[in-house]
């Protein structure tokens, strides 16, 4: 009878032990998901901003990750460029005023082809002819595998002279590099070793 009783005993500790351990598995299982819940919940909370407005209601807004964003912030910033630089009117303040915008967003490889172009007499032609020049920025191939950005941006240019309309294609190449943002470089971008790699009348119409 004692020798069963042992048994009896040994069996119960190995049962109660099974339990224990069971137990224990049970309870960090539950811990681990708890806490990777609220680590969850607490950086989705980070990611929300409220903001007040005008002192009257909160309103909601989402945080965002800024690398996430910044193929597009390239691809606007390379566009605004050409726009502000290729975009002429016969106005000599206006020329001015765009080219100093446009000088922001790139290094001196674009004044290089600005000083090009006006000992080339080409902003007087534009003056004195009457001309307006706007540009169709088709598309911005941005390379962002290797570092800095290989930028190759293909765009029309269309002439508007009095006696006709000319197209012109336009394919330019630069780097990018991230450079400081401010209120004359929004997307913290700069262009470098800018090149116009074809400039080509495609078509002309008479007016």
């Amino acid at each position: 009878m004692e020798f069963k009783s042992l048994k009896n005993i040994e069996g119960s500790f190995k049962q109660i032990r099974f339990f224990g351990i069971v137990f224990i598995c049970l309870c960090a299982v539950i811990t681990g998901y708890v806490v990777w819940n609220a680590f969850s919940f607490a950086e989705a909370q980070r990611q929300k901003i409220y903001v007040l407005d005008s002192g009257k209601s909160l309103m909601l807004a989402l945080s965002q990750d800024m690398a996430q964003n910044r193929p597009v912030e390239a691809r606007e910033h390379v566009k605004r460029f050409h726009e502000l630089f290729f975009t002429l009117s016969p106005d000599k303040s206006a020329i001015e005023s765009n080219i100093k915008r446009a000088l922001f967003l790139v290094d001196k490889s674009a004044f290089g082809y600005y000083k090009d172009l006006t000992e080339k007499g080409y902003y007087n032609r534009i003056i004195s002819g009457n001309i307006n020049q706007t540009i169709q920025v088709d598309s911005v191939l941005c390379n962002f595998d290797t570092y800095p950005y290989n930028v190759a941006t293909y765009a029309r240019q269309i002439i508007i002279r009095e006696s006709n309309i000319t197209q012109r294609s336009l394919i330019t190449r630069c780097r990018l590099i991230n450079s400081v943002r401010s209120d004359n470089n929004p997307h913290g971008f700069t262009m470098e070793g800018f090149e116009v790699v074809e400039n080509r009348d495609l078509k002309i119409t008479d007016r």
